[in-house]
């Protein structure tokens, strides 16, 4: 490392490419961007961020100016790369999910370990302002011990034809499809309200629609080691309008209170016999205005832990660990769903 910051390297060049391209490029401290590797559309994306462009993966794990590298890549390639970046003595931060399988991630988790190089993962809802406000009233005791939760992720059938034709790996049967890439937010968010990990998975999988996809709607109910209970609905698939404020919805009851947010909408504090709304996120275009501070603040927070673990030489905040406990759950669904039981945890 010298004396700006340690070097980074991305592998993958499409729209979460660009996110990291540009949070390290103007938000991130203590990094910099240094060159990218893979897609069609890495050579402009460098040039863009006047970096190198590297023609393989060796080329990019093989330059002594990386210290670290950010995956950006679709899930089924994740473990190969992150084993192969361990090899090479790089730090990896992994988007989410952090792979299609427990035991793959199993694999990450070692590998690094076995190298001495940190192992992260992307988990955006913990570095929003709204979900930081919510996981704070909660930590004050805002609505006493935490019973039980709910999240609802469902989209138009519009939304699901459109990321078919535009992301065509999420119907490769070795990845964890549009389910695990949704869902894999939604769970970790829940442990972490909850403060607990799931210990039993009951769910049922179907699709209704003509998404080739055997999983575009899924029901979980989900047991925490707390003795909380939680429910999530992840569907891609509704007929259009769909349902209002149903992007990323939670629900979280306590002893003496409740919220009730959706991340680009509202928070609501219900005690007290009344509802009272404690926040309201600023708006930004999504497909639009990528670049836009507002969309970047939990991506610059994700890359600003990731790189300050690295710098203070301690584990990653959202470990390899805790990015395999997300699939889990997810992977407990799934195996719920087929077998028509209860999916004891851990796997």
């Amino acid at each position: 490392m010298d004396n700006i910051g340690i070097g980074i390297g991305i592998v993958g060049s499409g729209y979460m490419a660009l996110t990291y391209a540009e949070a390290l490029a103007r938000h991130n401290r203590g990094a910099r961007l240094v060159a990218i590797y893979g897609g069609h559309r890495a050579p402009s994306l460098a040039a863009d961020y006047d970096v190198a462009v590297e023609a393989t993966l060796e080329g990019l794990l093989g330059r002594v100016d990386i210290d670290a590298i950010i995956l950006t890549t679709p899930d089924q390639y994740h473990c190969d790369q992150t084993l192969r970046a361990a090899a090479a003595g790089k730090h990896v931060l992994v988007e989410k999910p952090m792979a299609p399988s427990v035991e793959q991630c199993n694999r990450m988790i070692e590998a690094c370990a076995s190298a001495g190089t940190k192992l992260a993962v992307v988990k955006t809802e913990r570095y929003r302002t709204i979900t930081k406000c919510a996981k704070q009233l909660i930590d004050e005791d805002a609505i006493g011990a935490v019973c039980m939760v709910r999240t609802v992720s469902c989209y138009p059938i519009t939304f699901g034809d459109m990321i078919y034709e535009t992301r065509p790996w999420y119907g490769d049967p070795t990845g964890g499809g549009l389910f695990m890439s949704i869902a894999t937010h939604n769970t970790d968010f829940l442990s972490w309200i909850v403060g607990a990990r799931a210990t039993q998975v009951y769910a049922q999988a179907r699709t209704f629609s003509h998404l080739k996809a055997p999983a575009q709607s899924v029901m979980a109910q989900i047991t925490y080691a707390n003795g909380a209970i939680g429910h999530m609905w992840i569907s891609s698939e509704l007929p259009t309008p769909s349902l209002p404020s149903s992007e990323v919805r939670f629900q979280v009851v306590g002893t003496r209170g409740m919220l009730d947010f959706e991340n680009y909408e509202f928070l609501d504090l219900g005690r007290g016999n009344k509802w009272e709304r404690v926040f309201v996120p600023q708006s930004f275009d999504y497909l639009n205005d990528p670049k836009s501070p507002i969309r970047l603040e939990p991506h610059i927070g994700v890359v600003q832990e990731f790189i300050d673990s690295i710098l203070e030489n301690r584990s990653p905040r959202v470990s390899g660990a805790t990015g395999r406990d997300a699939v889990e759950i997810c992977e407990a669904c799934l195996r719920s769903s087929s077998e028509g039981r209860a999916i004891d945890l851990p796997l």
